[in-house]
């Protein structure tokens, strides 16, 4: 009985860090990404030092994210067609983000005697705007993310992974040529 539910327990702590493990993977793409474009722009010799923080915030907000994932926000949606939770989950998710983003910078810099107005970060050049805009992109950049995770729900985790990396030899029909 107790062997049961370690291994019960054991299971459910390798599910939920491959969960975690994929968001991080996502989120670091992105993240290192955004600061590859941004120190190009600005023309900024450390790019290494900012991959750095794109390490730490991506598994910072991967960790946001699977605990909010854990409120099931969007849930309610899975009986309509997959755009809806998709589009709902990258809009609500994106805010997520942003908040926390801007929360974990703010209090950066007040740890580092700074004033709560000058720790906010300037996010997309620091105007609303700019911070819209970004919101935006996060948004966009999370849809493909919430795609498959509902494409996944809706076909099975393990068809859409054999869907994506098991070989083929033929072409899969599709489910309407299947039934004719």
């Amino acid at each position: 009985m107790f062997a049961d539910q370690i291994s019960q327990i054991k299971a459910k702590g390798i599910a939920e860090g491959k969960r975690l493990l994929r968001i991080f993977v996502y989120l670091w793409v992105l993240l290192a990404l955004f600061s590859i474009h941004k120190s190009i722009v600005l023309n900024e010799p450390n790019l290494l030092f900012h991959q750095g923080f794109a390490l730490i915030n991506a598994w910072v907000l991967a960790k946001v994210m699977l605990t909010a994932e854990m409120f099931n926000i969007g849930d309610n949606l899975n009986h309509k067609p997959l755009i809806y939770p998709i589009v709902f989950k990258s809009a609500i998710f994106s805010m997520i983000l942003m908040s926390f983003y801007i929360i974990e910078e703010t209090l950066i810099g007040l740890w580092h005697g700074k004033t709560a107005m000058d720790s906010i970060p300037d996010i997309g050049g620091g105007s609303l705007k700019g911070m819209l805009v970004v919101g935006v992109m996060m948004f966009v950049v999370l849809m493909p993310f919430f795609a498959l995770k509902e494409i996944g729900r809706a076909i099975g985790e393990d068809k859409l992974h054999e869907l994506f990396f098991a070989q083929r030899t033929k072409a899969i029909p599709l489910q309407s040529e299947v039934s004719r």
